[in-house]
């Protein structure tokens, strides 16, 4: 047997605030909370489950751990600025002002925040 397309997915993310990490995960990122226990909140990740487990010494990736597509990556970096969320510049990357990079040809989208634990996340629109 192959996990393929017959398992259901399951992301982790490490918080070392679950306060903190609730209400970023839930109240500005809007995924729906499933469920929490002495382990874990539960989110629904659009039909997968995202659990957030505290880990007092945890220390974030260098990279993002999650990315999403979205219809409109200007409209969602917006979005999520007026909500309070910084984009991450980066050093000769080429960004515009609100901190999206646009592929050579165009058709890519792409910007890059953290969580309040330092955790890399991405949103991208491709056409």
């Amino acid at each position: 047997m192959t996990i393929g397309n017959s398992a259901r997915n399951v992301a982790y993310a490490y918080t070392r605030d679950p306060a903190k990490a609730k209400a970023f995960y839930g109240a500005t990122l809007g995924f729906p909370l499933k469920s929490e226990d002495k382990f874990a909140s539960i989110y629904d990740f659009n039909g997968a489950d995202l659990r957030i487990v505290q880990i007092p010494d945890h220390k974030p990736h260098a990279h993002p751990i999650f990315g999403w597509e979205v219809p409109d990556v200007v409209a969602t970096v917006k979005a999520l600025k007026a909500k309070g969320v910084a984009m991450n510049v980066y050093e000769g990357m080429g960004q515009d002002d609100l901190g999206i990079w646009t592929s050579p040809d165009g058709k890519t989208k792409l910007a890059f925040f953290n969580d309040p634990d330092g955790n890399g996340l991405s949103i991208a629109t491709h056409r």
